[in-house]
């Protein structure tokens, strides 16, 4: 693979502070369906950064952390070093779990990152992780996102382009039947095709289809954002009609979308984000139906576009004119029933 320099926005607190709004429908509860932790040169999101952001006002009730190659080991078989990942954030999901960072129950789902090419030797891989987990290990990620202009990157990870045209790749996809594991996916709408290729050769795994199916807007894609959504929703349509794809509405802080709210003198509010975040919503409620569809942070990765607070109202705002049970399972069913969560009694 090849190590490119992360393109995430840089958090400003100091710029997002200018940005602060009451919570609405504080006893929505909430599952953030996909965020990370870290500690890199760039910057530390571990327990104490993420509790004070989920501590914000919102009703988060448990969280789903997924594969960001954190904590790897140091030493052992290549194969063997993302158990490290899983081991971590089984780690900080009994530091959430002891209630000494508040009432949310962070990282009780956890997506690792085992190579799913490795063949006759994954399924020690999935086992190691699923000792490690404390019975966590939910799915798999690995790197996907490709595109051919440089300009569009979303990882500090580059995946060989055919990756999942891969014949090893595919069996190890459809190896995660036998352990209950679903496949999470980040990819771009030009990529939206395969992944069709991918989940339907698939059919007894789940494929979580990542931030809105990545509708481009950044390097050759600017200022063609209708011609996208066409091209997009298209795509998006033929993963529908597969009844083992879920989609996650999120992520559109990542610099690939071509959002410009980092650049501005303020924050941006939940108004003009949900705004902006209108025309993918709504598709994706359309072809999916909500109990296919989760909300997630992508913290900290979006988290230089906009602060924890305003992003989850911005999704209420999205949310606003639909049922009580439609809600519930936009903010936490989709999620729970996904990633086999139990949501009940106090953090119902």
């Amino acid at each position: 693979m090849q190590i490119v320099h992360a393109p995430h926005v840089t958090v400003r607190p100091d710029w997002l502070a200018q940005r602060v709004e009451p919570v609405l429908a504080p006893e929505l509860a909430i599952v953030d369906a996909h965020h990370h932790l870290w500690d890199r040169q760039t910057g530390r999101y571990l327990a104490e950064e993420f509790g004070a952001d989920v501590g914000c006002g919102h009703r988060v009730v448990s969280t789903v952390y997924v594969q960001a190659r954190s904590m790897m080991r140091a030493h052992g078989p290549d194969a063997m070093k993302p158990v490290g990942e899983v081991e971590f954030a089984n780690g900080i999901a009994a530091m959430f779990a002891s209630g000494a960072y508040g009432p949310a129950r962070c990282c009780s789902a956890i997506v690792g990152g085992a190579d799913l090419t490795l063949g006759a030797e994954l399924d020690a891989v999935l086992e190691s992780m699923s000792q490690v987990s404390g019975g966590r290990l939910r799915g798999i990620r690995n790197p996907l996102a490709w595109h051919e202009n440089p300009e569009v990157t979303s990882s500090p990870v580059t995946p060989p382009r055919d990756r999942m045209r891969n014949p090893a790749f595919r069996q190890g996809v459809r190896a995660l039947a036998r352990f209950g594991l679903s496949l999470d996916a980040w990819v771009y709408h030009t990529q939206l095709d395969e992944l069709y290729e991918l989940a339907k050769a698939s059919p007894d795994v789940t494929v979580v289809i990542d931030h809105f199916g990545g509708p481009l807007g950044a390097g050759p894609y600017v200022g063609r954002r209708d011609e996208v959504i066409a091209q997009w929703r298209q795509s998006l349509a033929r993963l529908a009609s597969l009844p083992n794809t879920r989609m996650k509405l999120g992520g559109a802080g990542l610099t690939v979308f071509g959002f410009d709210f980092a650049t501005r003198d303020l924050p941006p509010s939940s108004e003009e984000l949900a705004a902006a975040w209108r025309p993918y919503f709504d598709i994706c409620i359309e072809l999916f139906g909500v109990n296919r569809c989760m909300f997630e942070s992508n913290f900290p990765v979006d988290k230089g576009m906009f602060s924890y607070g305003v992003l989850w109202n911005a999704f209420k705002r999205l949310a606003s004119a639909m049922s009580a049970d439609e809600k519930s399972a936009l903010f936490s069913g989709t999620a729970a029933s996904t990633y086999r969560l139990e949501i009940s009694g106090d953090n119902a």
